[in-house]
């Protein structure tokens, strides 16, 4: 009897080892495998204005939250370095690449390496020009130009006009100016407004429009307002109006809705601001990259014309920002708070 419990036992130790090795050795069942961490490259290739950093930040909370890692690269408009950068992103083994791009056409040979690599590139609020972008996000920059330059005309309907553009190496500036000289040209053609500054500015620099308002107005001519294509380029110009007496009195648009700019607007030395926001924008890229990353194709609500192909598009609608309407917009969307914007101004009471 003690025989065959000692055999029985011995049966059943062998099954159970068998049973365990069988487990141990089995290759893993595919629902179970372990997956390697979704990682999205940033390409961040200018950090000048204020804004890019909110984007940045909020494009990885959004990310992180989708499940993704973000490699992220900063290279303040320097092209090699930014096309170094993303060479070294499409090494990791990223699927995806974000790009902002320090210049518009001279990044283009990198976007046909990453394609040959098998990573997708989507420019973000800056279109690739030349290239065949997988996908490009942004606002309607047109419909920005023609915010700006309306709400100019709204405060002053003729006159001497100065317009100040962005970089000419960003595709951006000449959406822009496309958007304000198709509100402005049928008063420049009835001579109701004489465009006495018509330039862009080299890398969006506020000095760089301080200096072309100060020497327009060095000659003793007349400015009766600007249209400057973001807050930045706008603190330029109000500071050369400061100089004469005339912030305040000439009226100054612009775009991104800074926080500086913003203070501006309520104290009363610029006009009005172009909110764009930035949240909506980024998370719309982080859910479309992480989307892309993860073979699936991105919804799109539009095309536009690279001087390659025509590049799959999302636009975001901008919104205007007034003295007006500063509570109902910044500072509801929570952008800036009520104490940052009016730091300066007596308190007043917010109706929601």
């Amino acid at each position: 009897m003690k025989k065959i419990i000692i055999v029985f036992a011995l049966l059943v130790a062998v099954i159970v080892l068998a049973w365990w090795l069988n487990a141990m050795l089995a290759p893993k069942a595919p629902e179970i495998m372990e997956k390697e961490p979704l990682v999205i490259g940033f390409s961040l290739g200018t950090t000048r204005e204020e804004r890019w950093f909110s984007d940045r930040d909020l494009f990885i909370k959004r990310a992180e939250e989708l499940g993704a890692a973000v490699s992220v690269a900063l290279s303040d408009y320097n092209v090699p370095l930014q096309i170094s950068q993303i060479q070294n992103l499409i090494s990791q083994g990223v699927k995806v690449i974000v790009v902002i791009p320090s210049d518009s056409e001279k990044i283009a040979p990198i976007i046909e390496e990453a394609h040959q690599a098998g990573v997708r590139i989507i420019a973000y609020d800056r279109l690739i020009k030349d290239a065949n972008v997988d996908l490009y996000l942004s606002f309607d920059n047109v419909k920005v130009g023609q915010l700006e330059a309306q709400s100019i005309l709204d405060l002053k309907s003729e006159g001497d006009f100065a317009y100040i553009g962005g970089a000419p190496t960003d595709n951006n500036a000449f959406l822009l100016r496309t958007g304000s000289m198709s509100v402005l040209d049928p008063k420049i053609r009835s001579g109701e407004i004489n465009l006495v500054v018509n330039q862009l500015m080299e890398g969006w620099k506020p000095d760089e429009a301080y200096k072309t308002i100060k020497n327009y107005l060095a000659t003793g001519q007349t400015l009766d307002a600007v249209i400057a294509a973001n807050d930045g380029t706008a603190f330029g110009a109000i500071q050369a109006l400061k100089e004469k007496g005339l912030a305040g009195i000439v009226p100054v648009s612009g775009q991104d809705a800074e926080l500086s700019a913003c203070q501006r607007i309520v104290d009363g030395t610029q006009a009005s601001t172009v909110y764009k926001p930035i949240k909506l924008l980024a998370y719309r890229a982080a859910e479309i990259a992480v989307a892309m990353a993860s073979g699936q194709e991105p919804e799109v609500n539009s095309t536009i014309d690279n001087g390659k192909v025509q590049v799959l598009s999302y636009f975001l609608e901008p919104i205007l920002v007034t003295k007006e309407n500063m509570l109902s917009t910044i500072i509801k969307d929570g952008f800036h708070t009520y104490e940052e914007v009016y730091r300066s101004q007596p308190p007043i009471e917010y109706a929601e």
